[in-house]
């Protein structure tokens, strides 16, 4: 599954015999044993909001327990209120992900008839209508909406411009090869809204390291997903949408390799401003070489199977290990 190919070596996808595992790829028909417990009715919704695996929704609540921790550790927030700011995040992240995930595959549908590794998805094969599509995404829109509502004021107005984002999100791909960027900034900005919902304000000695965190997190989804939308480079180049993978091509991992830097670079910076430990740099920073470096060493970009490997199995130490790092400095 390793690639040994020089970096400047041309990138030229492999044909592998995948076909019914290009749909377990976030492809239509991706599933888990939990999923048959559910009527059949709602297998198509649970694919449409990515549930299963569960790394979509993960991905878009990690920023935000960043946030949370983040907030903890200048505010000096009491146990109780730092426990009941992670429950109210993991829900609305919850909804969130629901919601972006339906958006994007009803804006998407004319495109993902044309990749295969996505015309089975729900909306596309037929599954489910547009308008059902757009009702389960309004009713997820609501729910998290609920969540907003019941947070400080202040975060209401920390959120809007990542929902501005996630609403643009699905078009970036058309319009620049910097989509990744795109992303990165939507579910990055989970950072903010979760420094906000344990009710820091904008302090000027805040500004510096939630930048610095932000970013970094910002790069971790630059990173994951440009391995992800190697997935679809055939198609993609053949429709002509953009992203970091076509842009960068037998040069994407010398890419990754700086953004890794830089995001360690961050890091350091992150853990300079709140004078953090040596658990911090060790296990923060150490893990999230240690994951993001293997990921980028390891992967082969020729390979759509290896790519989802890694995307599926590759961000969890990086964001756990942050999430550590931050709970560390928190407690020391």
């Amino acid at each position: 599954m390793n690639s040994r190919r020089s970096s400047k070596t041309p990138i030229t996808p492999q044909p592998e015999p995948q076909s019914e595992a290009l749909g377990q790829q976030y492809g239509g028909s991706h599933t888990g044993s939990w999923v048959s417990y559910f009527p059949a009715a709602w297998i198509p919704y649970i694919q449409l909001a990515r549930l299963s695996p569960p790394a979509g929704v993960f991905l878009v609540l990690f920023p935000h327990l960043f946030g949370v921790i983040h907030g903890a550790i200048f505010q000096r927030v009491p146990l109780t209120d730092i426990v009941h700011a992670l429950i109210v995040v993991t829900v609305g992240s919850f909804f969130l992900s629901n919601a972006i995930h339906g958006w994007n595959d009803i804006i998407d549908a004319p495109i993902d008839r044309l990749v295969a590794r996505t015309r089975g998805r729900p909306i596309v094969r037929g599954a489910i209508s547009i308008r059902g599509a757009l009702i389960f995404t309004l009713s997820q829109c609501l729910g998290a909406g609920v969540v907003l509502l019941a947070l400080p004021t202040t975060t209401t107005w920390v959120a809007i411009p990542g929902i501005i984002g996630n609403i643009y999100y699905p078009w970036s791909k058309r319009h620049t090869h910097f989509a990744q960027f795109v992303l990165g900034f939507c579910l990055a900005w989970g950072v903010y809204v979760g420094t906000a919902v344990v009710g820091v304000d904008r302090m000027a000695d805040m500004l510096a390291p939630t930048t610095c965190l932000f970013l970094s997190s910002v790069l971790w989804t630059v990173i994951y997903d440009t391995i992800y939308a190697f997935q679809d480079i055939v198609d993609d180049e053949k429709i002509g949408l953009k992203s970091t993978a076509v842009l960068f091509r037998e040069w994407t991992k010398p890419f990754l390799w700086v953004s890794l830097s830089c995001v360690a670079v961050l890091l350091v910076a992150y853990g300079q401003f709140c004078a953090a430990g040596i658990g911090f740099y060790s296990v923060a920073m150490g893990g999230c070489l240690l994951s993001l470096g293997t990921m980028i060493l390891k992967v082969d970009l020729r390979s759509p199977l290896s790519c989802w490997w890694w995307f599926r199995y590759g961000f969890w130490l990086a964001g756990g290990s942050i999430i550590s790092g931050l709970v560390l400095t928190s407690i020391l």
